[in-house]
């Protein structure tokens, strides 16, 4: 038996009336959200969105790194979007912890991750200014691009908007 046996069959019932087909790839309502990796988060429903409608880049504590500014830069360009939702979250574990913390409990388990950046977050808001400028002022997109921030609350499910 395999760790993803449970997986496997739900995706088979799930093809089963699958409707999907017809999706191009292209952000159907030309939106990228920039959204952490919180399992407590489904960022097309909270939104009103459906499969098609936008680009969802998810990492830990919805950081703009380079990594998602390159997925930025391919969805702009390639794939129909034309604005970017920067959404963190409350309770968010990144919050809760350091770089030097999770260097610490990695290293306890025999693994050394100094070689890399958790982007943790000391300051939400501060993060998300420094992210929501991040996007505005690079030269890789459109310098007249919507670009906003809002933070997500889990045990409500209201969306706030960022006004900086």
């Amino acid at each position: 038996m395999s760790a993803f046996d449970d997986l496997y069959a739900a995706n088979a019932t799930f093809a089963e009336s699958f409707g999907a087909s017809e999706l191009t790839g292209r952000a159907a309502r030309g939106l990228a959200v920039v959204t952490c990796m919180d399992s407590r988060i489904d960022p097309l429903g909270l939104l009103g969105l459906k499969p098609g409608d936008a680009k969802i880049l998810r990492n830990a504590g919805a950081r703009v790194t380079d990594d998602v500014l390159r997925t930025l830069v391919l969805a702009v360009y390639l794939l129909g979007v034309e604005r970017v939702l920067v959404m963190p979250h409350t309770d968010c574990g990144m919050t809760k912890v350091t770089d030097a913390d999770v260097h610490e409990l990695t290293l306890a388990q025999g693994v050394d991750t100094r070689s890399l950046e958790f982007h943790t977050v000391p300051d939400q808001a501060a993060a998300l200014r420094h992210d929501l400028t991040r996007i505005a002022s690079t030269p890789f997109l459109p310098s007249d691009m919507p670009v906003a921030g809002a933070i997500y609350d889990v045990h409500t499910g209201r969306l706030s908007p960022y006004t900086g």
